[in-house]
Parts: C-alpha cells; structure tokens; sequence
C-alpha cells in the first residue's frame, strides 16, 4: 500500500574520497541509529575506481553496523550505472522486503547528513510521496569568491517558496523501490543522472516532492568527481565572477 515502509536501503557512490567518506558514512549511521521509527537500514558504498583508501576508511566507519556493504568497482562505467550498482547491493543486503515497502536514499560522499534524515524522507513517504528530492546546502564557501557564493545562493532562490523547491541533488534523494524499478533507475549517464531519474518519475506520473524541509550538507569544492555537478557550476560561477569583474 502507498505510503508504507518496512526498511531503508542507503547507497553513497564515491570515488576517491578518502578525505570525506569516514564523516558520510559516520552521519547516515547515526541518522540510522537515532531514527525514531527504528527501520531495518541496509549501507552500501560503491567504491568507484578508487586509487586511494576510500573503501577501506569507508569499511572501518561502517564496522559494527548491521546490514552495511562496500562494493569496488574498477571499471569506468557512468554515474547512473554505479548508482544502480549500489542499489542492488543495498537491496540485497535487505532481501525480505518487497519493493514497495522499500524506500531508497541516496547520498553523496563529499557531505554529511543530519541524525533527522531518515525520519525526514520517511514523513513525506508516509504521506504518499513516491521519491523526494530534498536541499543539499553547501557547507563551506572558502573555495569560491563571494560574488560567486551569492550567484549560487541567487541561483537556489530561483524556483523556491516557503515549503519547496525546484531542485534535485543527488545528494539528497529518496524513492520508493518498487517505483524506481519501474522507471528503469538512474539513466546511464555519466552525469546528471539525478536529474534524469527526476524526469522519469515526473513522466510516469509518480507522487514526486520537493520538500525545504529535507536538507543535507554537500561540500564547497570546485573541483569534484563527477562531470557537471555542483562543482563545476562553483567553478562556472567563480570564473564568470572573475572574468566580469573589472579590474
């Protein structure tokens, strides 16, 4: 029945994130560990062509939690693909719960989630959302110019109200398992696949939200590991700051 969930599966994709996986993977246990509605929580981490110690620093922040995974991948495949990795890996870590009682999270390892952010998801698909696509808010602005960090902040504003938003991030997005099966996953694309998933569930009539009350944490960096993300669009706005700035 919609709006029912008997477990939780988290996937984090990471590819050489050494400095930042510990702190992800630490946050989604303790949001586990301290959800108020006392869920099965399955974790995988797909550690995606990794060269430095990401699964290993990412499998000893895990140690200890029940139902937690980290699966290497050696081979270059798109984003979209590594993330439906994950999801097979977090589904089969919970094998008893059918599909439509499942609720999929999905996370970056360059951030951190609050201890309220399994129970957060979980409030919209009790009242029957199909997938959530939450606030990601950068944490730290020291790698970019101020004139670049209101860019952003003006570029978040556009499309928001009270209540929601018009973004998505991968970083922050929820699905129900049965739904996401149905729309054939995350497209395999190297990059914006979260917002490719996004258009499937909106064309497929699905229960889709975009709450302001659903945040994590994402990093400020510039220089990220996935083409055209929220890097990039740093780096975009920090150089169009500077090439526009007289001198």
């Amino acid at each position: 029945m919609s709006g029912e969930v008997d477990a939780v599966a988290v996937v984090v994709p990471a590819h050489d994130e050494a400095a930042t996986v510990e702190a992800c993977v630490r946050s989604v246990i303790a949001a586990a560990r301290r959800s108020r509605l006392r869920l099965p929580v399955s974790v995988c981490v797909v550690a995606d062509r990794c060269t430095d110690g990401t699964e290993r620093l990412a499998r000893d922040a895990g140690d200890g939690f029940d139902r937690f995974a980290t699966v290497p991948r050696a081979r270059p495949r798109p984003l979209g693909d590594v993330r439906n990795l994950g999801v097979r890996c977090a589904r089969a870590l919970l094998p008893r719960v059918r599909a439509e009682r499942l609720w999929l999270l999905h996370t970056d390892a360059d951030g951190t989630v609050p201890v309220t952010w399994i129970d957060d998801h979980l409030r919209h698909a009790f009242d029957g959302a199909d997938a959530v696509a939450g606030r990601a808010d950068v944490q730290d602005y020291s790698a970019i110019t101020v004139r670049a960090q209101h860019r952003y902040q003006e570029h978040v504003r556009r499309g928001e109200d009270r209540f929601t938003h018009s973004h998505v991030y991968g970083a922050n997005l929820g699905v129900r398992a049965d739904v996401f099966r149905a729309v054939g996953g995350f497209p395999e694309v190297f990059t914006g696949e979260d917002h490719g998933l996004w258009l499937k569930l909106a064309e497929a009539g699905a229960a889709v939200r975009q709450p302001n009350d659903v945040r994590v944490r994402t990093s400020g960096r510039t220089r990220g590991r996935a083409p055209g993300g929220l890097a990039a669009l740093l780096r975009t706005l920090t150089c169009e700051g500077t090439i526009s700035s007289p001198r």
